[in-house]
């Protein structure tokens, strides 16, 4: 497999588990709320219903998150070779090696480590739009853009 496609697999493996883990906390706190509908009466039930609706809240705006996520992956076509630093594009320089997609933090393929990184992040918005040879400094280090496709 090539890397490319290794570590667009491994993104979309560990979106798909975050979003699963979401949809269970999502059904959780549904059967949660009528179980509580049905048990108890009064204030204490209120309260528990009132925090298992800011829970399921917050599990929405997840999920919303995370399906803006899975939008971006989507853009990303893996047989695509870029001669310059954009969306999907895979980084050698010569500190590190990153994969321009989403930031999930580091992956390994092969031995070799890559940082998966959203084109947001402060080091993302360094790279785009550069070429294989331009150099560029990242928290008082100096780096060169060694490779990219």
């Amino acid at each position: 497999m090539k890397i490319k496609e290794a570590l667009y697999s491994q993104c979309l493996d560990l979106v798909n588990g975050r979003f699963q883990t979401i949809q269970n906390t999502i059904n959780e706190i549904q059967v949660s709320l009528t179980s509580e509908t049905k048990s108890s009466a009064g204030d204490k039930h209120e309260t528990g219903r009132a925090m298992l609706q800011l829970e399921r809240e917050k599990a929405g705006n997840q999920l919303a998150e995370i399906q803006k996520i899975k939008e971006t992956l989507s853009k990303i076509d893996v047989s695509k070779t870029l001669k310059i630093v954009g969306l999907g594009s895979v980084v050698y320089t010569s500190q590190a090696n990153y994969f321009i997609a989403i930031s999930v933090g580091e992956l390994v393929i092969d031995g070799i480590t890559f940082y998966a990184i959203s084109p947001n992040t402060p080091i993302g918005k360094l790279l785009i739009g550069k070429r294989a040879g331009d150099s560029n400094s990242f928290r008082n280090q100096e780096f060169v853009i060694q490779k990219i496709f």
